[in-house]
């Protein structure tokens, strides 16, 4: 892999649930986050698009994006690749390390590029994270994995790979409330996880676009002019991207819990193998999901679908649980509920960078 320049390291504090109070929003706040999260078109003026849409005016639009930006209300507005469909190898982890010094452990974990998600969670397997490894990768994700167990020390760890995928959305619902989230719309089809084919002007156009794009008028130029084409040629390449499956969408990354969703619930179900695909879409469809995931399970893990929801409070998340549970006919004995009590990182994965085969000639 050609090297490239010393990159931008996304960099995350450990924040617990009482820190990242909620602010104020008004109403047009709040639209223009909806839009944000779930509309940001790939077009050279995408804002006055957006203005357009939310009948706002372009330099109100800029504004109240600079200002939710600069509060950390809005993390980031990012292109989302797909991990899989790149080639990387990636999957969840529960690990079971020392309850008193969780931080220790979770330090070591945070510190591979390759793990975007941390959180001591309220479970025997208290520290769960996500980890993806580059297709060029020396040790691979097994190797890094054992890696990590030894350094942290970890009594267990329990690798939780997609096996199938239901759902992937993370796009927080701003103006509804409880009802709304509870509530379920239609259920997308599983997508597809295999790797797909692609280039070096690919790389390229991740490279000059990964990471967080300005507010401005045209933000996708100054990425265009680093590929080395026109805005529009840029583009349309990335409009391919889409359609190859290796770019998602361009979006908003909110914060969740100074956005006033305070709470995640991590749901987890045990559902009867051959009941696993008609439920998963049906668990998918609800709006409060973010991610809907069948996992395999393990004699101390019975639970075969994953279901993430988001909340403004704990009951929120409670209701989009239960609403699940009774419209998919699961009892008590069925379900648990892991709630995040420390998140210890969270960041929007670089791809093809240095930084992984650095880590690995420091860690094995």
């Amino acid at each position: 892999m050609a090297s490239v320049g010393a990159p931008k390291v996304p960099q995350s504090k450990a924040r617990s649930r009482k820190d990242g109070a909620a602010i104020a929003l008004d109403e047009t706040d709040k639209r223009l986050m909806n839009l944000l999260q779930s509309s940001f078109p790939l077009d050279p003026e995408p804002f006055a698009l957006l203005a357009s849409e939310a009948e706002m005016a372009l330099e109100d639009v800029l504004q109240r994006t600079r200002r939710l930006l600069d509060e950390r209300i809005i993390r980031e507005i990012t292109p989302i690749f797909d991990t899989r469909a790149l080639g990387y190898d990636s999957m969840l982890v529960a690990a079971k390390v020392d309850g008193e010094h969780p931080q220790r452990a979770a330090a070591i974990v945070n510190s591979h590029p390759g793990v975007s998600h941390n959180y001591l969670r309220t479970h025997d397997f208290n520290l769960w994270f996500t980890i993806a490894t580059p297709p060029d990768s020396e040790l691979g994700l097994a190797g890094t994995l054992d890696v990590l167990m030894r350094e942290t020390g970890a009594e267990s760890m329990r690798q939780l790979p997609t096996l199938t995928l239901f759902k992937i959305n993370m796009n927080l619902e701003m103006e509804g409330g409880t009802e709304a989230l509870a509530s379920a719309v239609e259920a997308a089809p599983p997508r597809e996880l295999e790797a797909q084919p692609y280039d070096e002007r690919d790389i390229a156009a991740i490279r000059a676009l990964q990471g967080a794009m300005e507010p401005v008028e045209r933000p996708y130029d100054e990425a265009a002019a680093e590929f080395g084409a026109s805005t529009g040629d840029f583009l349309e390449h990335l409009r391919g991207m889409v359609d190859r499956k290796l770019l998602r969408r361009v979006a908003a990354i909110l914060y969740h819990r100074r956005a006033g969703f305070s709470a995640n619930g991590m749901g987890v179900w045990k559902v009867p193998e051959d009941e696993i695909m008609e439920t998963g879409r049906q668990m998918a469809s609800f709006r409060g999901v973010s991610h809907c995931y069948q996992r395999p399970t393990y004699a101390d893990w019975p639970y075969s679908v994953f279901t993430m929801a988001h909340g403004r409070s704990k009951e929120e998340c409670d209701a989009i649980l239960d609403s699940i549970a009774e419209e998919c006919g699961m009892g008590s004995e069925d379900r648990a509920t892991l709630y995040s009590s420390t998140e210890y990182k969270k960041i929007r994965l670089r791809y093809f960078t240095d930084e992984y085969s650095r880590w690995e000639a420091e860690h094995s």
